[in-house]
């Protein structure tokens, strides 16, 4: 069908099309900065079969009360699609990047462990890249202004936006009650189709209905 005909049919019946908006912050990079990029060690390999290896991390923008802006900074495991660490905070400033992602990081061994991000002035600045020296993490980065060397991360907060009505909250408060309680969903709740924790008949059925 074409364009138009596909206009009148939404005018008809009342469609909204939602359309996700490109996050300002995947291209926020400072040039003074790019000595300090990391090598992209991933390059889009993103199947790890073991939990605190890899982990994929980036922050996004909450809309919500007319305008109003919050932001959610994401921590997730690649190889048990959980996120492991999170901060909803007013202000986008150091600390919501790596404060609470840090008190996160002192109970595991991070000796193997490898974080990737956007090359993002979060990231690439010095105050978070010497707490990540602190605890042994290594640094991988997406290309320059290329999201889909980022896609787990990215993946979660497409699915946050979709599938949570934020812009109905009036508060700073509900949101982050929203975003918690969905978090708490899509870690314990929603099918990761995680093929490491399957059992051999939950691994049959995958092979047999797999997810769209």
């Amino acid at each position: 069908m074409n364009l138009k005909k596909i206009a009148r049919i939404k005018r008809e019946y009342g469609l909204i099309t939602k359309i996700r908006k490109k996050n300002p912050f995947n291209i926020a990079f400072k040039k003074g900065l790019e000595h300090r990029t990391a090598p992209n060690l991933l390059k889009q390999n993103f199947k790890v079969n073991q939990p605190d290896k890899v982990y994929s991390t980036d922050i996004s923008y909450l809309f919500y009360h007319g305008g109003k802006r919050a932001y959610l900074s994401a921590t997730k495991d690649l190889a048990t699609k959980e996120i492991v660490a999170f901060n909803i905070s007013k202000e986008l400033d150091l600390y919501s990047t790596y404060g609470n992602f840090a008190e996160f990081l002192k109970s595991k061994d991070c000796s193997d462990l490898i974080i990737h991000s956007d090359q993002g002035w979060h990231y690439t600045h010095p105050l978070y890249v010497n707490k990540l020296k602190e605890f042994g993490v290594t640094q991988s980065m997406s290309r320059k202004g290329n999201c889909l060397d980022n896609a787990p991360i990215e993946s979660f907060f497409g699915h946050l936006k979709d599938e949570v009505d934020l812009k109905s909250c009036q508060t700073f408060d509900e949101l982050k009650i929203k975003v918690e309680n969905y978090i708490y969903y899509y870690n314990n709740e929603r099918c990761q189709w995680n093929l490491n924790k399957m059992t051999p008949a939950q691994h049959r059925c995958h092979l047999l209905n797999p997810p769209a």
